[in-house]
């Protein structure tokens, strides 16, 4: 399922390049591109196999910026590049050793949806899906691992949300996202259990946001 949803991302990826290699094509507004600027909460709707200990996982929730760009193709059509990164402590928790603090880690999550708007007045609303490619770095591993290692995750996304317009290039937005998110997290704790352990972790956020957008 990965390799189909990573060359369906790529596939979408190579739908963009291409709009953006054409001619400017007008949409309604007089330009095909849209930016917004929303702030973010990031809530992860997490569980995990863990092998051998057992337990589950908790993530913190992360509040930051997020930036999308937008292509319309025309007035109810369009292509989201949506960019951020989020911060997250992680925890194992009720496992056979316990509670156990994994430090944090970051994601940068580039997600690529489709959608279409409900265009006839300045209250514009929009349904979304595509694809999301995590990546994560900046790994702290805690008090208790020696190292933990976690696999860039393909996934899925949906979404919905609200434009309103302010005037005929500015607007306001209001976007709820759910992406479906699973990766592999090798954590070594030889030194406090004696053991690498490795888990099966669902992150799936829920990602509500809210901003200002204008059209260019």
């Amino acid at each position: 399922m990965r390799k189909t949803a990573l060359f369906a991302m790529v596939v979408l990826m190579g739908m963009m390049n291409s709009v953006m290699a054409q001619d400017s094509s007008s949409s309604s507004s007089g330009s095909p591109w849209q930016f917004r600027l929303r702030g973010i909460v990031v809530t992860p709707d997490e569980s995990a196999d863990i092998e051998a200990i057992g337990g589950d996982a908790s993530i913190s929730t992360a509040v930051v910026p997020e930036f999308d760009i937008s292509y319309f193709f025309d007035e109810n059509w369009s292509l989201e590049l949506i960019l951020a990164t989020t911060k997250h402590d992680v925890e194992a928790v009720g496992t056979a050793a316990g509670d156990i603090d994994l430090g944090h880690v970051w994601l940068l999550p580039p997600t690529l949806t489709g959608q279409y708007h409900f265009t006839g007045g300045d209250f514009v609303p929009y349904l979304g899906a595509g694809l999301n490619l995590t990546l994560f770095y900046g790994v702290d591993e805690g008090p208790v691992a020696d190292d933990v290692e976690y696999d860039t995750a393909v996934g899925y996304a949906l979404q919905g949300g609200f434009d309103f317009m302010l005037n005929d290039k500015w607007f306001l937005n209001l976007d709820v996202k759910k992406l479906f998110l699973n990766t592999d997290a090798t954590v070594n704790a030889t030194t406090a259990l004696g053991a690498t352990v490795v888990a099966d972790v669902d992150i799936n956020p829920w990602i509500f946001g809210f901003g200002v957008g204008v059209k260019l």
